[in-house]
């Protein structure tokens, strides 16, 4: 029976996941596609199937997890924002050499605008770049309905795909329409095993394939309907909207686009169809949300000379999201009034809360930190690196997922001292404790300082995968256990804490400094659910 739910565009795909026969989702949790895989974890119709959806340590082991289930015949999702594409890119990449066997989909959430992410790089590139097919879906009922196209699309071509997602696609709510759910798959086994074996040998032939596969793929997103022409009265100029991008354009106009507009939802770009729109019309305009991939890949296409604009030539904002009104804009349309309020509104950077055990290690490590001038602090990320701002400004550097570790080890054979990393202790053990095999192979001097508040803080309290055995982790490495020190970050204890800091940024070697305090949102729901 067909039913309606009021759904984010997350919780759209997951539950469209779910009706399409998953059998487990493996993910990192990231901002904006957290919910997709915490939909799954609550939903009672999971829970009665048995379906996979415990977090894995990173992007990477979430991927591989993935790849051995549809090796396995079952269908399997692997969710992460787009910085965790890059975590998982060797996997990611090898997988459409490999090949699916059970439906693969991967769920890449990106964040134009970059609200809580360090850049704003657009996921479809990497399809590009794999030869994989990708599905952008420009709305909750798309997100829903285009999972199972994925799952099938997926086995029936015996190939990964990935969804795009963007941050106003995914934290959006619509109504959706649901379908009944099919029942998961039997295992079975790949019906040619030496492609799962990358040898090279067996990658040669599996390239050459997968080569001539991707013009099938791109025949596909010609024909399957997915890809939609629809023809305007004026020829003046053609557009071509991506994903979300054709609702910002219907938004101005709701009685229907004068011009000839492309609707792609499904990659590899469609280029008969493109080269049809350039043909009909004088100028094309693409509205794509992120990075212009389209526009740039048009330039090598089109048989027709046609001016193309979009983002790369300034009609469009090149960073950011894309918005109605900055589309009125280039359209050439009278903005709208806008509501005075808007214009006062003062914004509200986001601050470590209040009773934060995060605020507490930071006091007391700058105490101890300013009395040697060539300290330096490198922290990484979590909610922990808002340290940054006032009234700490605690460290000078953040770059990536566990780069903290290992950029204090190249400051410490540079000759800096005292050397200090900080890192929670859901990023230690992402991509943390490589970095510190590292640091006890090379007898590095450096002070490793793992804030460890018992969770995932940063993306809404998920299960951290090191949650009570990180000094056993660390001595297992190689540390010293003599340096394997706890703290418990509160204004009583500052005493106590600025010693055993001190001590340990005086000893020569790796030591490990371990603030534990649980995250006092996660302790006010753990009261809340005692109570």
């Amino acid at each position: 029976m067909r039913t309606k739910h009021l759904l984010l565009g997350d919780e759209a795909l997951a539950l469209g996941a779910l009706h399409a026969g998953l059998s487990g989702v493996f993910a990192y949790p990231g901002t904006p596609s957290t919910e997709i895989t915490e939909f799954i974890q609550k939903n009672a119709f999971a829970r009665e199937r048995g379906v996979h959806s415990m977090w894995s340590a990173n992007e990477k082991t979430a991927m591989e997890q993935a790849i051995g289930m549809s090796y396995a015949g079952k269908r399997a999702m692997v969710c992460m924002k787009h910085v965790g594409m890059n975590v998982c890119a060797d996997a990611f990449v090898n997988s459409a050499m490999t090949g699916a066997n059970g439906g693969l989909v991967i769920v890449a959430c990106d964040d134009p605008s970059m609200h809580s992410s360090q850049n704003e790089q657009d996921s479809r590139f990497y399809a590009d770049f794999a030869m994989m097919p990708c599905f952008e879906p420009s709305s909750q009922q798309e997100s829903y309905d285009m999972v199972h196209l994925a799952f099938d699309y997926s086995e029936k071509n015996r190939i990964p795909v990935l969804m795009r997602l963007t941050t106003r696609m995914a934290h959006s709510r619509a109504i959706v329409t649901t379908d009944e759910p099919r029942e998961q798959n039997e295992i079975h086994f790949p019906e040619n095993p030496r492609q799962w074996v990358l040898l090279p040998v067996n990658a040669k032939m599996r390239n050459d394939q997968l080569v001539k596969d991707v013009l099938a793929f791109e025949q596909d997103a010609c024909d399957m309907g997915r890809n939609v022409y629809i023809d305007g009265a004026d020829h003046s100029m053609g557009i071509i909207t991506c994903g979300i991008a054709y609702n910002y354009l219907m938004e101005n106009y709701p009685e229907g686009c004068p011009f000839p507009v492309l609707k792609l939802t499904q990659y590899p770009l469609p280029k008969n169809m493109v080269r049809r729109l350039a043909q009909e019309c004088k100028s094309i305009m693409v509205v794509e949300e992120g990075q212009p991939l389209v526009e740039r890949i048009l330039r090598g296409v089109l048989d027709t000379p046609v001016e193309i604009k979009g983002r790369l030539d300034g009609t469009l904002p090149r960073t950011g999201e894309l918005s109605p009104d900055c589309l009125r804009a280039a359209l050439g349309i009278e903005p709208l009034e806008t509501h005075a309020a808007s214009q006062v509104t003062v914004p509200r950077p986001p601050a470590l809360c209040q009773g934060c055990g995060h605020r507490d290690f930071y006091t007391a490590l700058n105490k101890v930190v300013k009395n040697y001038d060539t300290a330096r602090v490198f922290a990484d990320i979590g909610c922990y690196t808002l340290g940054w701002l006032a009234p700490f400004h605690a460290f000078q550097t953040c770059v990536e997922m566990g780069a903290s570790l290992t950029m204090a080890i190249g400051a410490a054979n540079a000759g800096v001292h005292p050397a200090v990393a900080v890192i929670g202790d859901s990023t230690f053990t992402h991509s943390g404790m490589t970095g510190l095999l590292d640091a006890v192979n090379e007898k590095a001097n450096i002070t490793l300082c793992i804030s460890d508040n018992l969770t995932t803080g940063m993306t809404g309290g998920q299960d951290s995968a090191g949650t009570g055995r990180l000094e056993s982790i660390c001595r297992g490495v190689g540390v010293d256990p003599d340096h394997v020190r706890v703290i418990v970050p509160l204004p009583k204890n500052y005493d106590e804490m600025e010693k055993v800091i001190d001590e340990e940024l005086n000893y020569k070697g790796v030591s490990v400094i371990i603030a534990r305090r649980e995250c006092i949102q996660t302790a006010k729901r753990h009261l809340k659910a005692k109570k």
